[in-house]
Order: structure tokens, then sequence, then C-alpha cells
């Protein structure tokens, strides 16, 4: 007779087994011819140029993480939308509910706006291009026996 705990146990082995029977069929069916193409770096569909150990600028997160704000905004108001809507339930209130939840809308959309204006006020939104600190390092090899290394693995 097996415990709680043995029967969890014997779960989690038997989706370690099944994760390592999965993946061993896999790499028995799947082809493999690797080129030049399949073995470059992916670059969302650009050509990788220069060192990949690049500096982003900060601004790309706060962008991003404004956009998500608003995002979600527009994921709480199509449901309240669908649900404070209904005609019977407005029919059923004299119309009060109604104007309850556009107010309550516009107290929200108000809100997230005064959020922005504050964001931009800062400067938060102001893109300032900076400069790229490339990185220089003393060799007596030289410049042009790197690019000639780069190139030949680059085929």
């Amino acid at each position: 007779m097996l415990s709680d705990f043995g029967i969890i146990l014997l779960f989690i082995l038997a989706a370690f087994a099944f994760i390592g029977v999965v993946l061993f069929g896999a790499r028995l069916l799947r082809p493999n011819r690797p080129n030049v193409e399949k073995n470059s770096t992916y670059e969302s569909g650009e050509e990788p140029v220069g060192n990949a150990n690049v500096q982003f600028n900060i601004r790309f997160y706060v962008v991003a993480l404004v956009f998500v704000l608003f995002d979600v905004e527009l994921v709480f108001l199509f449901p309240w939308a669908t649900v404070f809507g209904q005609a019977a339930l407005i029919r059923e209130t004299g119309g009060l509910w109604g104007w309850f939840a556009l107010t309550e809308a516009f107290l929200f959309v108000a809100i997230l706006a005064l959020g922005l204006a504050y964001v931009w006020a800062k400067g938060y939104l102001d893109w300032v291009k900076p400069q790229p600190k490339v990185p220089t390092m003393e060799t007596k090899v030289p410049a042009d026996l790197y690019q000639r290394v780069n190139d030949r693995y680059k085929r």
C-alpha cells in the first residue's frame, strides 16, 4: 500500500520518464541536416551584425511597461462593458445603473490618463538615443586579422 507521498513520487517519476521517452523518440525521428542558415544567430529575421554584447537603452523597457499598463486597461474595460452594458440590468434600475457604470469607467480611464500624464511629465517617454560605447582593448594583433577570422566563420 502506497502513501499519498508515494503516489506523488510515482507521478513525478512517470512524468520524467514520459519526457525522456518523448525526447528520445524525437531525436530518432527528426532529420539532422545542419547548414549555415540554421547555425546562424537569430535576430528577428535580420542578419546579425557586430558584437552581441551591446547595451540596450532602458527606455525600451519603460515603453514596454507603459504599453502593458494600457493593455491591461483594455483587458479590464471589455468585460466591464459587456457586463454593465446589459439593457435588462439598466432597465431594472431605472437607468441609474447605466450612469453609475459610465461614471465608473470614466473615472478608471481618467486615473490611467493621469498616470500617463505623470510618466510624460517626468520625461520617461522622451527618447534620447544614447551614444554607444564601443569597447576597445590594446592588442598587438592587427584588426584585419580579426576581420579575416570573422569572415571565414561567417560563411
